[in-house]
């Protein structure tokens, strides 16, 4: 029997969201919860200037790093989106100092819209996203990168760092 109900595709990570959709829905609760709930803490202890300077800094060095994450997987040949099989291990650039650099320049961006902002709602939820992270697309990528890379991908966790 035929079922329009379409498989996964095995060579393909299987996180539970893509990390850019859930990273956003943390920034769009925060902003719904300050909407509902206002929390001007960030407000009055970092001055206007003090917030857009730190928060624009952290979103281009966090965009930045997406970029060079972006250039250095197109040179490599492999794909950068989690529902696209990985054909390649890529150990240099900003992957020789975290095996997240992504996920780190999404942590930064979220946190530098949430000073913008002045929002403490969305730096409070980084703490739950980042556990969603941790427990539904890290782990998930690492077992894949582990079958399909083997020892030579944990020779790179044995040397670099998860986070930073």
């Amino acid at each position: 029997m035929f079922s329009s109900r379409k498989e996964p595709d095995p060579d393909t990570v299987g996180v539970i969201a893509r990390p850019p959709l859930i990273y956003g829905l943390a920034v769009a609760l925060g902003l719904a919860l300050d909407a509902a709930r206002p929390n001007t803490l960030l407000a009055e202890t970092l001055p206007g200037a003090l917030r857009w300077t730190l928060g624009g800094l952290l979103f281009a060095t966090a965009l930045a790093g997406v970029i060079a994450v972006f250039l250095r997987f197109r040179r490599a040949g492999t794909n950068i989106d989690t529902k696209q099989p990985t054909t390649a291990l890529v150990t240099d650039g900003l992957y020789r100092y975290s095996r997240n650099p992504v996920y780190v320049a999404l942590t930064a961006a979220t946190l530098a819209i949430a000073f913008m902002a002045a929002n403490l709602w969305i730096v409070l939820l980084l703490l739950p996203t980042l556990w969603v992270m941790q427990y539904g697309v890290v782990l998930r990528e690492e077992a894949y990168l582990t079958a399909k890379f083997g020892d030579a991908y944990r020779a790179y966790c044995g040397e670099v760092r998860r986070w930073l």
